[in-house]
């Protein structure tokens, strides 16, 4: 299977505070994202790809208070966002996460992971409006929305129906323009260092350094205010 970094996810407590922050950190505008009923969520996002990690794409995520959600009321939301750890850590400034990573065979994927003795969760179909239609796709979704590794092993993603022929023509990467900003790495320390690379090994995932320390998830960007590493400190 063939599996890369999709997209980095930062939380906000609200997407409007999400952009004020990204104007003041990154200095760009995120372009308009919508809404996921089946979790009550909304974002932003903006391109980030390189020939390097050519799907990325940044996504800034918050609970939208005025949604109705359509998901089971038990469930909690996607990358652990109900947790309250993670919502104090946002309500100080919005924070990088987590990362999605999309591969071509998402239940493979989700097999190589159990055989690690790792349970990523069942692929959940999602889809929302976009400009150009309605974007499909798989996640991986725990039923209570953990993130697991503190937010370093990656929610997996395959895009497109299960039978479509050109499952990435919808993709961020196609509809959202130059943002002026770049992925230029992405590094994960965490206490389970072998673990987890073992993990990326089973699902095919390269092009993320794994070294033991803290957990910390760690974004190198190129940006029109210089670069600038955003890190997770083990949230």
């Amino acid at each position: 299977m063939k599996t890369q970094i999709d997209h980095l996810v930062v939380v906000a407590q609200t997407l409007e505070l999400g952009v004020q922050w990204c104007e003041a950190t990154l200095g760009i505008t995120p372009a308009p994202g919508g809404e996921h009923a089946q979790h009550g969520t909304h974002n932003r996002l903006f391109k980030i790809a390189t020939p390097t990690y050519p799907l990325a794409y940044f996504e800034i995520i918050a609970i939208n208070p005025g949604a109705k959600r359509t998901g089971s009321a038990t469930a909690s939301r996607w990358f652990d966002m109900d947790d309250a750890k993670l919502q104090a850590a946002v309500a100080i400034e919005p924070r990088l996460v987590h990362f999605v990573a999309s591969t071509d065979d998402l239940q493979a994927a989700r097999t190589a992971l159990k055989a690690q003795g790792i349970d990523r969760g069942p692929a959940v179909q999602s889809s929302r409006h976009s400009r150009r239609g309605v974007l499909q796709w798989q996640i991986t979704v725990r039923e209570d929305g953990q993130r697991l590794f503190d937010g370093t092993l990656p929610s997996l993603i395959q895009w497109g129906k299960p039978d479509a022929a050109e499952p990435l023509r919808l993709h961020p990467r196609n509809t959202l323009p130059r943002s002026g900003v770049t992925l230029q790495s992405l590094a994960i320390s965490h206490p389970t260092a072998p673990k987890l690379q073992a993990a990326y090994e089973a699902i095919g995932l390269t092009g993320v350094e794994v070294s033991a320390g803290p957990a910390n998830l760690i974004a190198t960007l190129h940006t029109p205010k210089g670069t600038v590493a955003l890190q997770s400190h083990g949230i």
